[in-house]
């Protein structure tokens, strides 16, 4: 095993992919939430369509979907094998054991967190991704040109309630999972004085709350008053 396989097969190592592929996926929410941001446009969805189809027929992003699929898979793999070896290094937890004292709820639950995270992905991903890409959705007409009216799914989906509730309950659980691990990335990567952390705390507090709550508006809005 060469250097740089046991380095990044180390626990070290590990959390160091953990925290780049987080920011990485962090810049990825960012991108798509601004797509998603179309559907507020009072356009019968027009600009959302035109959005989606550059999203699928351009080879810059269809290759950047093989990089954010890789993401998702190291961050969700060294997840699961971090979680086994702090289980195996503390078998028998302490008697007097008072985590809340000196833990966020959050970082005490990453795991859950990522569980109920995983399960909406599967589940966005059957709603959205695989009939967009390869069942074929039907045509609405744009200045003269079809184009696979996604919006129409969007609608249909987010008039579902307990499809939204899946939606809201996911952002819930995203939120909380960014409060820690955003600023945990930046501790994990050596990021951390006392003159910039409480900055990178607070900035990481607004984004993880400001980009779920964008994203949780959505289903909101159409459910309510679409």
């Amino acid at each position: 095993m060469n250097w740089f396989t046991k380095t990044f097969s180390s626990t070290v190592g590990r959390k160091i992919v953990m925290s780049v592929t987080g920011l990485f996926l962090c810049s990825f929410l960012v991108v798509h939430l601004l797509g998603n941001l179309q559907l507020f446009r009072n356009d019968g969805g027009e600009a959302f369509n035109l959005y989606s189809d550059f999203m699928a027929h351009n080879g810059l992003i269809r290759t950047m979907e093989w990089v954010l699929l890789a993401g998702f898979a190291f961050h969700i793999y060294d997840a699961l094998v971090l979680t086994r070896r702090n289980q195996a290094a503390r078998p028998i937890p302490y008697q007097n054991n008072h985590p809340e004292e000196n833990s966020s709820w959050a970082s005490r639950n990453m795991g859950l967190l990522g569980t109920v995270i995983l399960v909406f992905l599967i589940i966005h991903l059957y709603n959205f991704l695989i009939p967009a890409r390869f069942d074929g959705l039907d045509p609405v007409n744009i200045d003269d040109v079809e184009y696979e009216n996604l919006y129409a799914e969007v609608v249909y989906a987010f008039k579902q309630w307990w499809y939204v509730l899946i939606y809201v309950l996911g952002m819930i659980a995203l939120a909380y999972h960014l409060i820690h691990g955003f600023q945990s990335a930046f501790q994990t990567l050596g990021l951390n004085h006392k003159k910039y952390t409480p900055f990178i705390q607070m900035f990481g507090y607004a984004f993880s709350v400001i980009v779920c709550l964008a994203f949780a508006a959505i289903p909101l809005y159409f459910f309510f008053f679409v």
